[in-house]
């Protein structure tokens, strides 16, 4: 097997980043030792002590170990110090944990798992955002790495046209670098013509597949997002939005009001309207209504759940993406 640290801490706020090392890593040990080599940790086997409690326990795989830790966002200086610490300080031999925090805002991994790590003789990689206003520059770099010229203009059109997400940008540059007949430079307008849209519209998808009850659709669209760099906050309000539309206009069909009738008030194109309406037609308000209670609930856990342990949800420890299938699978359940 290629060779690996003790331990690592993959931490930042670009999630999509983390979840390609995190795949990358895990897709590595297993070539390399199969699939016995790695372990999964999360939920709530996911803390301090139960990374101590798997480094503690004996194993029969052959070769290098490697445990992979979701959550550490989450975890506590005390327990970190307590628990965590006295168990890397004391690593087996042949023996990797890669520590994974999905951090957003004041949600970050403890300085007691840095601390842990950098004395475990181990590597901390930050998978931070770049700032919107240096999008367009960073841009500029990774098409030159592929062998695409980028001027200020085009740079500037691609971060307009596909987004802020930076999996986004380097998906869309690696497309125009294989759709290029050789390597060259590309102008603002072959952007405008070549560049997917926001992922804002996609994202739709997702949301009307909830309406529509259609849980493979749904499911197939989140992953997509996700691969894409979305992040489940912004696609949690975009499905929300377009819940509480689609209750509204439920409401509105229970009073008597035609369906020509609301869909003359819909902002979108006519098919799109009529589709929207199609589906929330076969449906009632208080399924609606229950998919927004799941939301709200959703959107609770994978922010750290309630401040009051007796209010938090029984899978308010899962990872954010199970927690996010858990959802549309209930939603589309009916």
């Amino acid at each position: 097997m290629a060779e690996l640290k003790p331990a690592y801490l993959i931490h930042g706020d670009d999630h999509g980043a983390i979840a390609e090392r995190r795949a990358g890593l895990r897709a590595l040990a297993e070539r390399e030792g199969g699939a016995d080599s790695v372990e999964l940790l999360e939920g709530e086997s996911a803390t301090p002590a139960g990374v101590a409690g798997a480094l503690a326990a004996m194993t029969l795989a052959v070769g290098r170990r490697v445990i992979l830790v979701d959550g550490v966002e989450r975890w506590k200086q005390s327990e970190v110090d307590q628990q965590l610490a006295p168990a890397l300080g004391a690593m087996p031999p042949d023996t990797t944990v890669a520590l994974f925090a999905r951090e957003e805002g004041r949600i970050k991994a403890p300085a007691a798992v840095h601390d842990a790590v950098k004395q475990a003789g181990g590597q901390i990689v930050a998978q931070g955002t770049v700032k919107p206003w240096e999008l367009p520059k960073w841009a500029r770099a990774q098409a030159a790495s592929m062998g695409i010229e980028l001027d200020t203009a085009a740079a500037t059109m691609l971060v307009g046209q596909v987004g802020e997400r930076q999996q986004r940008l380097l998906r869309e540059l690696e497309k125009l670098a294989l759709e290029l007949d050789s390597p060259g430079r590309v102008t603002a307008e072959e952007i405008e013509r070549r560049a997917a849209r926001s992922a804002q519209y996609r994202a739709y998808t997702l949301a009307d597949a909830l309406v529509g009850a259609d849980p493979r659709e749904a499911t197939r669209s989140y992953m997509r997002l996700r691969q894409q760099g979305e992040r489940l906050s912004g696609l949690t309000y975009l499905m929300a939005s377009r819940l509480r539309e689609a209750l509204a206009i439920a409401l509105r069909l229970q009073a008597g009001e035609s369906v020509a009738e609301v869909r003359r008030g819909l902002r979108m194109p006519p098919r799109a309207a009529e589709r929207f309406v199609a589906d929330v037609a076969r449906t009632e308000p208080e399924r609606l209504r229950a998919a927004l209670v799941a939301l709200a609930d959703l959107e609770l856990d994978t922010r750290g759940g309630s401040p009051l342990p007796a209010n938090r949800s029984r899978m308010s420890s899962l990872d954010e993406d199970t927690l996010a299938l858990r959802a549309i699978e209930s939603i589309t359940a009916a």
